[in-house]
C-alpha cells in the first residue's frame, strides 16, 4: 500500500547507514518492526510480579513422575 510520509531526510540516511539498508523502504520497515517488539516488551515487563504462586507445588516432584 503506497504512503507517502513526511520522514527527516537526515535521519532516514542514519538509518539507512547504521542499519546497513539499501532503501529507505527498508529501514523503515525494520525500524517499524522494531518499535512494535519494543512495545509488546513494555507490556510483558507490566506482568512481572503480578502472578502468584503456590508455596506448596513442588517442580522436583513433578519432574519425578516422567
Amino acid at each position: 500500500m503506497p504512503t507517502n510520509l513526511a520522514i527527516d531526510d537526515g535521519l532516514l540516511e542514519q538509518a539507512k547507514t547504521i542499519g546497513k539498508h539499501r532503501t529507505k523502504k527498508a529501514a523503515v520497515t525494520e525500524a517499524l518492526e522494531e518499535y512494535i517488539r519494543r512495545r509488546r516488551q513494555v507490556e510483558v515487563t507490566k506482568v512481572f510480579g503480578s502472578i502468584d504462586y503456590d508455596e506448596s507445588y513442588d517442580y522436583k516432584e513433578q519432574r519425578r513422575r516422567r
